[in-house]
């Protein structure tokens, strides 16, 4: 039975693999967007954790997962005699390649951990139910990258553990570079290893060949990450010698700079209690519920906490929790680790609980949440060549190269990269992120780049920029269809024929903009009204009222 379980919840993982939902910024801009500018030529916005003068984020463990694989395609269609794959290949190749990791190294090590042959296939059904299996998993985060190392750290320690007549120099060597991987994909690696690693040093003790392979390797892996690093950070034009002279070594500038709790207030202050009493739910739902009443919950589920991946698990959310800023993300490695401490009864109030809660956050974080912004984004570039067509611009000069400019509006900032390559394009491409900017200053700033009626652009003798406001003949805004603020625009204003009108172009359905939540001031009933009955992202083409 569990195993036709196991099987069915596969299909599940693959249909949010290939669905295109949005969970944080940091699934695109630390990870893909990386590597798209320098192997397809792409537009790439690097952030500033790239473009510091002392940079925290290493590309070594990112090449090894994200990089290598765009290579590959690119190399497989330059090979066919192609120019290069569309950006939408590219996008869903990377989601099969983390599903693809998630299936055969998680799942695989979630195996191993499970010593008893028993409750293995129980406990990947499980763990392959989670909506965390299904959505964070799957997607390109180095949160996930960290939850495979965290699990094959615990899986070769185990095994180093456990061999007591050979000093386990094979997975001593794997271990060295499962953790140096696991320290430059992200710093608070360390924090799940920390406690459970202390078990090896009885075996380093009797084999202390053990401790030199574990010691000499990590140096090798640790040089070679610190030298990628430092060859991508240093510009071409400096050579060998002074880049060596100059290292870039990432995780000690992240360590530095989180820290300074000053740097940390930049993106947000929690309690120290948020991991335990609020992320931890929102993660593991009635799971973490039994896990806190364990021993009223006997009947319902079985829970054992003696064990490494508990150990793992729990020591490293005391360690994260110490500092202020504290997302959800951070305690995905802990997921799987809890879910193989629970042994589910034969019960039906927890299977419909579980069933309920993964169903409803598998939906709304896989599918819906941010859900357009992919969509729309691999979309711009025939909605605003469809637009040109009929730009009065355009007509009136064909010799001028049309341009467009398009503001997203109330999302997560768009992924430059899924648009392609845009010489290949016959305008003009200009994207900008308003943020969180109010709808008064975004009309401000619409208003002061849309250009008059008629749009004519200015005679070629007189010199432009390209972001010039009057150098622009289309102006688009990408914007949430439940921001009722827009809805004044969307008719022409009969006495003021200079006021902006806004023309829905085009509309992707699955998309909920929970930012736009505003219960405080609309109520609970009127604000899941707007937000749910209104869901959906649209592109809106911007012009005065007169044209």
């Amino acid at each position: 039975m569990w195993r036709r379980i196991y099987l069915l919840l596969l299909l599940v993982r693959v249909y949010f693999a290939l669905s295109p939902s949005y969970l944080h910024p940091d699934e695109n801009f630390q990870g893909p967007e990386v590597f798209a500018g320098r192997i397809y030529s792409y537009p790439a916005e690097l952030t500033w954790e790239f473009t510091s003068a002392h940079p925290i984020r290493s590309v070594f463990p990112l090449w090894i997962v994200y990089g290598l694989p765009m290579s590959v395609l690119k190399w497989f269609y330059n090979e066919a005699g192609n120019e290069g794959p569309p950006p939408e290949l590219v996008y869903y190749v990377l989601r099969g390649v983390m599903f693809v990791l998630s299936f055969v190294l998680e799942d695989w090590a979630i195996y191993e951990l499970v010593s008893s042959p028993r409750h293995r296939l129980q406990t990947l059904a499980l763990v392959a139910s989670s909506y965390v299996t299904w959505t964070y998993q799957t997607h390109t985060f180095s949160n996930s990258l960290e939850t495979l190392s965290v699990a094959w750290g615990l899986v070769l320690i185990k095994r180093i553990v456990e061999n007591k007549n050979h000093s386990g120099f094979f997975s001593c060597v794997v271990l060295s570079f499962v953790a140096v991987v696991g320290v430059f994909n992200r710093i608070t690696f360390p924090a799940f290893l920390l406690i459970p690693g202390l078990q090896l040093l009885p075996h380093f003790v009797r084999k202390p060949f053990s401790i030199i392979s574990l010691v000499v390797f990590g140096a090798i892996f640790t040089v070679i990450a610190i030298l990628t690093d430092t060859f991508f950070y240093n510009p071409p034009s400096i050579s060998t010698l002074d880049s060596l002279r100059s290292l870039v070594i990432t995780p000690l500038n992240n360590l530095r700079y989180n820290s300074n709790s000053a740097n940390l207030a930049t993106h947000g202050l929690h309690p120290h209690y948020q991991h335990f009493l609020v992320n931890f739910p929102e993660l593991l739902g009635p799971v973490y519920i039994m896990i806190c009443l364990a021993p009223l919950t006997r009947s319902l589920v079985s829970v054992r906490l003696r064990n490494r991946r508990a150990l793992s698990a729990i020591s490293a959310t005391i360690i994260l929790s110490i500092f202020p800023h504290q997302e959800a993300r951070f305690l995905v490695p802990c997921i799987p680790l809890l879910l193989t401490c629970v042994r589910p009864r034969k019960s039906k109030i927890f299977l419909v609980a579980w069933i309920i809660f993964n169903a409803a956050l598998g939906f709304l974080m896989g599918i819906y949440h941010q859900g357009g912004i992919v969509p729309v984004q691999l979309q711009i570039p025939s909605i605003v060549s469809t637009n040109i067509q009929s730009s009065p611009a355009l007509k009136a000069n064909l010799d001028t190269v049309p341009s467009a400019t398009v503001l997203w509006w109330k999302t997560y900032s768009p992924p430059r990269w899924l648009l392609g390559d845009n010489s290949s394009l016959p305008f003009r491409l200009t994207t900008r992120d308003l943020m969180g900017i109010s709808g008064p200053d975004m009309v401000q700033e619409l208003e002061r780049i849309v250009p008059s009626c008629p749009a004519v652009r200015k005679s070629e003798s007189k010199e432009s920029t390209h972001d010039d406001p009057t150098d622009q003949d289309s102006v688009f805004l990408v914007a949430p269809r439940s921001a009722t603020f827009l809805d004044q625009y969307t008719q022409p204003s009969p006495t003021d024929p200079s006021a902006l009108r806004f023309q829905n172009v085009w509309t992707y359905e699955r998309h909920l903009n929970l930012d736009d939540l505003d219960f405080g001031d609309d109520g609970v009933i009127p604000t899941l009204k707007r937000v749910l009955g209104r869901r959906g992202l649209s592109v809106w083409a911007v012009k005065k009222a007169g044209c």
